[in-house]
């Protein structure tokens, strides 16, 4: 096996177009190391090869073990590893961003800058929960009060298709335990979705801070991600839990919720989402171009991109 100081970096044409990846690949109870450019999956039936250069983003679930050589060859084909919960259900911590290109947070931070075009991010947010409601004529606070309304409807509606009593959503923050079936598991895969959420804009190399409807925490576009499919999968699935009965809610939630978002392509799906929030609707979203080639500029006096790697010296005048 060649060392790793012996190996050069990979140069953005010689790396596999993103939309040519794997876009996610999920490992767990096993030890990841390096074969030349592919990284292995050693577990107890035996050793898995996988082409450093097709994965998008690693997952490295419970029970893993990195080495050195597997990260170092990871970093070279412009893979992002994510520590998350089993099957990607909590996020803990994130080793570089998938994409080269500053491209989606530049967008996202454009956006988010600006009054009116912030109010249009989180009323295209609105308009996929609402899709036959005319989002345009509402405030903030009447679209607040819209899914405020909707997602009571929603637990009302579960209530009734799993026969699981409901007495209104109370949570307390710091007292779990204290909460009835229902609200533990509406509590818990809520938290899933965070990781999910969390884990693909870190992936695409999105600011998590940046949120749209949610603002003032660390995770607000997090939030806003989570919440766009909140209703249609994370409320029934913690009903289904809930009819299961009160013994290991927390983790019979997090198990169904695991399979759902296996089914759902939810991982994929969510990409297409912020991607789509963020460049618009005319984007393609497998148009793979986060990763295709190092473009770095310098910003001029009215915001043109200079020319990199040239001296301006000459142009000064002292």
């Amino acid at each position: 096996m060649t060392t790793v100081s012996k190996r050069r970096a990979s140069t953005p044409r010689e790396l596999t177009r993103v939309g040519e990846r794997l876009s996610f690949v999920y490992l767990e109870r096993c030890v990841v190391h390096r074969d030349d450019n592919a990284i292995t999956a050693e577990d107890g039936e035996g050793v898995r090869h996988i082409p450093g250069a097709t994965i998008g983003t690693l997952l490295l679930g419970p029970g893993t073990r990195v080495t050195h050589q597997a990260m170092s060859v990871l970093g070279e084909c412009g893979a992002s590893v994510v520590w998350v919960g089993e099957q990607g259900v909590r996020f803990y911590a994130a080793g570089r961003g998938l994409t080269r290109s500053s491209h989606l947070v530049e967008a996202q931070a454009k956006a988010w800058a600006n009054r009116q075009s912030r109010l249009d991010v989180a009323r295209a947010m609105y308009r996929m929960r609402f899709p036959d409601l005319d989002v345009e004529r509402f405030g903030r606070q009447e679209l607040l009060g819209k899914e405020g309304k909707r997602v009571q409807a929603c637990y009302r509606a579960e209530a009734e298709r799993t026969g699981v009593p409901w007495h209104g959503r109370r949570y307390t923050p710091g007292h779990h335990d204290n909460s009835d079936a229902p609200n533990k598991a509406i509590t818990s895969a809520a938290q899933c979705f965070y990781g999910v959420a969390h884990a693909v804009a870190t992936a695409l190399g999105c600011s998590p801070g940046l949120g749209f409807v949610h603002s003032g925490h660390e995770r607000g576009f997090v939030m806003d991600v989570a919440d766009l499919y909140k209703v249609e999968i994370g409320i029934p699935v913690a009903f289904d839990a809930a009819a299961q009965g009160e013994e290991d809610v927390d983790g019979v939630t997090r198990r169904l919720l695991r399979d759902r978002i296996s089914q759902e392509k939810l991982l994929d799906r969510c990409v297409d989402d912020i991607k789509r929030l963020l460049l618009g609707q005319g984007h393609d979203a497998d148009d793979g171009r986060e990763g295709e080639a190092d473009e770095v500029g310098l910003v001029g006096d009215r915001g043109e991109l200079l020319e990199a790697g040239r001296d301006y010296s000459h142009e000064v005048v002292w």
